[in-house]
This record gives C-alpha cells, structure tokens and sequence, in this order.
C-alpha cells in the first residue's frame, strides 16, 4: 500500500469533482509527499497551485474547496490549508495500520514502467586489464539502477560496451606478444606506453602452450591478430571475474568491432543519414580559446548534431578517412533502438561529462524522437585511511584494483558505501570508517538493525516461549494494540518506502534508496532505545502476550523492508553481525 499513491489519486478524484474542466496536463503535475516539517502533518499537497492558474482561480480557494471535501474522508483526521495554497492532512492511526498489514516481499514494488524495455549501459572500461577503482563506483550505480528499476516494472538490460576496436587494442597486442616471448626465456623490456601489469603474463604462458614458438615465425601482423583474439578473450574473462566479486553480471556484451568493417553499422548508420540529410560536408569554426593540436581547418562531413540539441555539428571523419569515436557511438546507439529500445541509461565516467549533449543528439536523431537516453556521470573515488590518501597494493602496474577494495573492505560495504552519495558528486572512501561499527558507517548501522530485528525473536523465544510468532500468527495481530507515538512513527517510516522507489526510480538516483534505509535503521535504533527507558514501548512484554505479537509485526515489517532496500542495492542482510 502506497499511502502517497493512494491520496494523489484521491486528490485528482476530487479536483475533477469540483472542477470537470481541469486538465490531465495539470493534474501530471500534482504530487502527494511529506511535509518538509514533520510538525504541519503526514501528507502535504501542491494540487491546488498546479490547477489554480488554468483554472483562473486563486490557489487558497482551490485548497480551501478541497479541505471542506476532505473533511468526509474516512481515513482523514484533519486538513489545512498552508502558504500559498499547499493542503496539508493529518490522517487517522487506522490507515497506518493498513499500511503496515500491507508489507510483504512486495512492498514498494509497482508497474510504473509497464513493460518497457530499457537498455542500462554501464562499466563499458576497456578491455585492457583487470578492473581498477576508477571503474568501481560506474559498476556499482549501473548495476543497483539496474535493479531499481526493473523492481518498479522495467524489462531491463544490462548491457557492456566492449571497447575493442581502438588503437588501445593494437597496444594491448603488442604487450602481450612480449610476455609471449618471455614466457619462452627471452628477457623483455617493457616500453613507455605499453600495458606493464603483471596479469599478462598468464596470458602469454597459455600463448606459449598454445603455440610453441610458432607466433614467432608468423608475419607479425598475423601474429599479432591471433594474440588479440586470445588477450581480448583472457582481459574480458578477468571482468567478469572482477564484476562478480561484486555480484554485477551483465545480459549482453556488445563487442565495438561489431560495429566496423565494410557494410557494418557505422557504413550503414552514415548511410542512413546521409538519406535523412542529418550529414552534410563543411568547416568547423575554431574552438574558443585555446585551439587543440589536433583541431583541423578543413572540409569534413559533419552530424548536424545543432538540430537536436547539441552545441556544436560534430565530425564523423577523420582526416585518414577513419571514422571518428563519435561516428562509432552513433552507429551503437541506432544499433540499440533497433533492437527495440526507446529507452536507454549510459552510466559513464567524470572524463565523459562533455559527451552528454552529444548522445543525447544523437539518440533523438536516429530515433527521429521517438528514442530518449539519459546519460549519468559517476564523479571520482578519493580513497583514504583515517581521512588521509591510502595507497594500496598495485599488483597491476599503476592501478588500485577494484579486486584490492573488495578483499579490504567486502562487497556488502564496497557496493553500500559508493551508493551512498549522489552519482555526480566527488566522493571520499574512507577505509577506516567503513570498518567502525558505529551510526558513522552507514552500512553497518543499517545491517545492524537488520541483526537485531532478528535478536528480538530470539528474545521471544527465550522469556515468552510458548507463543506463536509464526508468519500467520503475526499477519493476524491486533494492530489497533499500536497506538503509541512511537509505533505510529516507525509505521510512518515504513510508509515511505514505496515512494522512496518509485522517485528514486523516476530520477535514476539509488542513492534515494541508500539515504532511507539509513533513516529507517535510525527510526528502529531509535524505538529501541525508547524500550530501554519505558517498559511499555519494549518489543518484549512478558506480562502482554498480544502486545508482544503486534510489536512483533511491526518488528517483521522493518526487517522485510531492509531486505527488500539492501537487496535492491545488492547488500547481504545478516541475521548476525560479528
């Protein structure tokens, strides 16, 4: 039960009511939420200022006619009209009853994307190595976007881009052919420029088991082919393995070389828009101030990316008659709209800011605006050890590993941890911290309320052990029992958590759902505390069998709701804590 769902509906019910002319356009635009003071009631309203002006009526007369219309609801205990027109309810203990008796394994869940198919792009590092920190944080926000929002009624994809058609890949060859010598006794020099990290050199004893001296007496292009086959297949097998450790597993890998050779989707994407005339053949004016190296004063074909919405026409070719990494990029994303999707999220790095605008031109071009995308940007990781930069083990050459984090800290903290700041913002990873067990560490303090909800049943097995607390018997307690402050309070907490999803879902922030949980773990942390000083807010009561069920109920409801925020984010729920 979405008790803010269930009065945005009520409140458009009564508006068409009492005005038959009001439009579905304003009406999109209502919003049920909390007040940003607990003090002024549950449930605050701006449908009276959305609908006012095309109404040509005067927002406190909307609120007011709507406060005398809700003084017949059942479940409303009072209205107010506030401000410039916002409706604030209070509403009677009953409904927070019904909100409670309504959690289960599926509460928060909703059908907002009906069935949609959306594309969720994320990690897409070159497949150049084991993945490093820098790509962590972009793995991690992907993968619980992901989830998040095929918990709320997406058909969703996770998808990887392999970067493996750029001039990395040659390097990455050629890197590898020297462990392949030195796995056959040579002594190698590892140049500027080349891959130094040791995770190579199992790639090239399998190239000498494979092989023998053989690749020595082959032309070295067609040596070098051979060993990029094999390094791109040992490189992407070392992702995956990395992303496990995470538990991120994606649906599709699309491999970039796909994308190019003679009638492969580059050709056939420019052609396509060559046809829609969205190319044409002219000059670029100079960037402003400092003109880069590699800037060109020369006819090009140029993506006429100014008509939908980009700063500037951008190049589809280089001077060697090459298509550029944007001609690739358009030619990807025409290649996922026609495999059906209208929707598409790519999650990509802080040195990628710049290349907003320029998908989201291209994605409206070659859908003809039937297609949207968002692009997230996940800003760096500071790592640091008592609030001082860390340096850790770099087992492969000049990078921390992600597989270094994990084993330092695990995957519960690694993944809760990055979740718990906004993608944009820069943040700091603190090692010292994440291992405290105080409300400091936010994922142990949410794990710990989990732990306890569990210490309460054992409780109750120890000082009331004849009494039932099978799921039946919880579903079937006297909830009117609950009518503390106290108790109202964390139902209030549990409440919120289908429209925590469902925003944090609408507005592909996860964060939103890291941020409630630490909120929900407080409130329970907080009624336990209150059962230390008063006997009759305790879980337990001896002396009040039914009470003791009811209380357990509520118990049961924040543990589900823990279970159901930290698996959306890939987090464990322990039943202990060591």
């Amino acid at each position: 039960m979405n008790v803010f769902a269930l009065f945005a509906t009520r409140v458009a019910d009564a508006l068409r009511a009492l005005y038959p002319e009001v439009t579905g356009e304003a009406l999109s635009r209502l919003v049920v939420e909390p007040p940003r003071d607990a003090a002024h009631g549950d449930l605050s309203s701006n449908a009276a200022m959305v609908v006012a002006k095309p109404l040509g009526k005067n927002p406190r007369d909307v609120a007011s006619a709507l406060a005398e219309h809700f003084k017949m609801d059942a479940d409303v205990a009072s209205v107010e009209v506030a401000g410039p027109g916002f409706l604030n309810f209070r509403l009677k203990t009953p409904i927070w009853h019904a909100v409670l008796k309504s959690v289960g394994a599926d509460f928060g869940k909703a059908d907002i994307g009906k069935g949609e198919r959306v594309n969720v792009e994320y990690v897409s590092a070159n497949p150049t190595g084991p993945m490093h920190v820098g790509h962590t944080r972009g793995a991690v926000f992907g993968d619980a976007l992901a989830s998040l929002m095929a918990y709320v009624g997406y058909d969703v994809t996770r998808e990887y881009y392999i970067n493996d058609a750029g001039s990395q890949i040659d390097t990455l060859s050629k890197s590898t052919m020297l462990r392949y010598r030195e796995a056959l006794g040579e002594t190698i020099e590892i140049p500027s420029g080349f891959y130094p990290g040791d995770y190579l050199v199992p790639v090239g004893q399998a190239l000498k088991a494979e092989f023998g001296t053989a690749l020595l007496d082959r032309p070295e292009a067609e040596a070098l082919a051979l060993v990029k086959d094999r390094v791109l297949a040992a490189m992407m097998d070392l992702i995956r393995a990395d992303l496990a450790k995470l538990n991120i597993h994606h649906d599709v890998f699309f491999s970039e070389r796909q994308l190019h050779g003679q009638g492969g989707d580059v050709d056939l994407t420019l052609e396509w828009l060559r046809s829609q005339d969205m190319v044409y053949q002219g000059r670029l004016e100079p960037p402003k101030g400092k003109t880069p190296e590699d800037w060109e004063d020369r006819e090009q074909t140029l993506f006429r990316a100014t008509n939908y919405g980009d700063d500037v026409d951008r190049p589809l070719v280089k001077s060697t008659g090459a298509y550029t990494y944007f001609a690739a990029d358009i030619a990807y994303h025409r290649n996922k709209y026609l495999r059906g999707f209208k929707h598409m999220v790519n999650v990509l790095g802080a040195d990628h800011s710049g290349y907003v605008k320029r998908l989201q031109a291209a994605v409206k071009a070659i859908s003809l605006g039937e297609a949207e995308i968002d692009v997230r940007i996940c800003q760096l990781v500071r790592l640091l050890k008592n609030g001082e930069p860390f340096k850790m083990s770099k087992r492969s050459g000049d990078l921390v590993l992600l597989s270094d984090v994990v084993e330092e800290v695990g995957s519960d903290a690694t993944r809760f941890m990055l979740l718990y700041r906004r993608n944009d913002a820069a943040m700091d990873f603190d090692f010292a911290v994440v291992k405290e067990q105080t409300r400091d560490n936010p994922v142990f303090y949410v794990q710990y309320a989990h732990a306890r909800t569990y210490s309460v049943f054992r409780k109750v097995a120890e000082e009331l052990p004849g009494l039932d607390v099978s799921p039946a018997a919880l579903a079937a307690a006297d909830l009117s029992l609950l009518s503390s402050e106290a108790d109202i309070e964390l139902i209030k907490a549990l409440a919120q958590w289908p429209r925590i999803v469902a925003s944090a879902a609408d507005a592909h922030e996860p964060h939103r759902v890291a941020f409630y949980l630490y909120e929900l773990a407080s409130a329970f942390h907080g009624f336990w505390a209150k059962g230390n000083q008063d006997v009759a807010l305790r879980f337990v009561n001896a002396d009040d069998s039914k009470l003791t069920t009811a209380r357990l109920a509520l118990v049961g409801a924040v543990r589900q709701v823990l279970v159901n925020g930290l698996t959306l984010l890939g987090v464990s729920a322990p039943e202990e804590l060591s």
